[in-house]
């Protein structure tokens, strides 16, 4: 199959902006965090990365690997997306994109909201009442403000988060 073709499978008509790729890109004010902040910044006061210090170390960003234990409406497709929606606008994030694909017979969803400051992505097995997700953010954002609204979005008996910094022992 060419390229084109499996592109145009994709939904992405390389001679066109399709509605599936068209950037969506939310502006929310950024608040400087006492805890998180971007990296220096050069003598010509431009940015020249977006990696994090934040208590004496350096790192690219902040990936939280999330479990979802005992949660509702994890197969209402419309929820979910509103759901990452909010995630994103609280960690101060942008949002590009937003891909959720719905399985049956389960009613399971795996997709990812692409940020400018990396993803969030999830996958349901509401048969199981469990989701899993990852949280990976750079720069200002703050991933952590995601949790609290995925307690709030499914109601779990138990949420598991796992923190790695990324790139930590490479910057």
């Amino acid at each position: 199959m060419s390229e084109t073709n499996a592109l145009f499978q994709l939904g992405i008509d390389l001679n066109e902006v399709s509605s599936n790729t068209q950037a969506e890109v939310l502006e929310f004010p950024i608040a400087q965090s006492k805890e998180v902040k971007a990296s220096p910044l050069t003598s010509s006061d431009e940015r020249t990365d977006f990696f994090i210090e934040r208590d004496g170390e350096r790192f690219a960003g902040t990936h939280l690997i999330i479990d979802l234990v005992g949660a509702s409406r994890l197969d209402d497709l419309a929820h979910i997306e509103a759901t990452l929606r909010r995630c994103v606008e609280v960690s101060k994030a942008t949002l590009l994109h937003i891909h959720l694909h719905h399985f049956t017979p389960n009613g399971g969803v795996s997709g990812v909201a692409v940020l400018s400051e990396s993803h969030i992505s999830i996958h349901s097995w509401p048969e199981a009442n469990y989701a899993a997700l990852d949280v990976f953010m750079c720069g200002e954002a703050e991933p952590h403000n995601a949790i609290e609204v995925l307690r709030e979005a499914f109601a779990p008996s138990d949420i598991r988060v796992g923190e790695h910094l990324r790139g930590k022992d490479m910057v």
